[in-house]
């Protein structure tokens, strides 16, 4: 694994969470929840399984269904006569299929990371390293989550079905950024997002440049989503030997970073209304959305240690835009 290269600049201080687990193992930092719903009603068999699965934290597959729901929004609102019940059949098995990939993905990137994570308190507790799941029953579970998305994809045309199978390269892939860039997030922007060419893709059954702009907004709004929780967990990054840009730059270098981004996401939000039939509601809501994305990375500059408000602050940006093109095509 490469070491960083730059000189280690200061390391600012960073609060305590303040939204810290009920934590297991004695350790405060550990990220594995305790009589949360997994263990008051999963078999006892099941719970390292879910917990593999990050299915005790929805908010990886809101971030992986979301995209698909965008794509699917604009091409409903794009597209002359599409039936409404097929876009409403999609939006579930896109659910389905988020809530089965972003499993499938953790696995993997647990497998892959098992060495790492129990150099650290926060992911020590974690099943892999922890030896409450094996390694062959991560492969195991890893090839049944696998089916389960294939499944799904049965119900989607040939186009659909390879554009699909296409992501599962950058999947595989993206866990190994983290070794070899301190951009690892650019990465990432192309594998959570692939959603949204998928769902533009599942009602016109191709790919055009509203989608491709879509699929530009959500690609710059990755970076600064995921480097805010990246300071959060800095400490963590350079205890493992991870060279991500937090790890190497001071908080005022890397907040410098999610500003630009920020008012990128913002500028480009706007490209969408010329090239797809975008109302008055989409053009409103972009314009008042990206402004509170630009103010969340203002105050994350003067508030470095307040990531997580930041990391708040993107997700509605997300699902507000969602919102707002589903709104777009009630009142068109």
């Amino acid at each position: 694994m490469l070491e960083p290269t730059t000189p280690e600049r200061q390391d600012y201080p960073m609060p305590e969470p303040d939204d810290t687990p009920n934590n297991s193992a004695g350790d405060a930092r550990s990220d594995i929840q305790v009589d949360d719903w997994i263990d008051q009603a999963a078999p006892a068999w099941s719970r390292p399984y879910l917990r593999l699965a990050r299915l005790d934290r929805p908010i990886g597959t809101w971030l992986l269904l979301i995209p698909c729901w965008w794509g699917l929004a604009l091409a409903t609102v794009s597209v002359v006569g599409p039936d409404p019940w097929d876009s409403l059949f999609y939006a579930v098995l896109f659910a389905i299929g988020s809530l089965v990939m972003r499993g499938a993905g953790c696995t993997w990137n647990d497998i892959l990371d098992r060495d790492f994570d129990a150099k650290v308190a926060r992911t020590a507790t974690r099943p892999l390293p922890s030896g409450a799941v094996t390694l062959r029953g991560a492969y195991v579970f890893l090839g049944l989550q696998l089916l389960a998305g294939l499944a799904i994809l049965s119900f989607f045309n040939t186009f659909i079905i390879l554009l699909a199978i296409a992501s599962l390269v950058l999947v595989a892939v993206y866990p190994l950024m983290k070794r070899i860039t301190y951009w690892p997030q650019a990465f990432l922007g192309l594998t959570f997002n692939w959603g949204a060419l998928v769902g533009w893709a599942a009602v016109t059954g191709g790919l055009a440049l509203p989608a491709w702009i879509m699929f530009a907004i959500i690609f710059f709004w990755t970076p600064p989503h995921f480097w805010a929780l990246s300071l959060r967990y800095r400490r963590d990054y350079r205890a493992a030997g991870v060279p991500m840009l937090p790890v190497v730059a001071g908080e005022p270098a890397t907040t410098d970073q999610i500003l630009v981004y920020s008012i990128v996401v913002a500028g480009v939000s706007l490209l969408l209304a010329p090239v797809a039939p975008m109302g008055w509601v989409y053009l409103g809501a972009a314009v008042l959305l990206g402004a509170v994305l630009i103010y969340g990375a203002v105050r994350l500059r003067q508030e470095p240690g307040k990531a997580m408000r930041y990391f708040g602050y993107t997700n509605v940006y997300l699902a507000g835009v969602f919102v707002a093109m589903a709104v777009d095509r009630l009142v068109l």
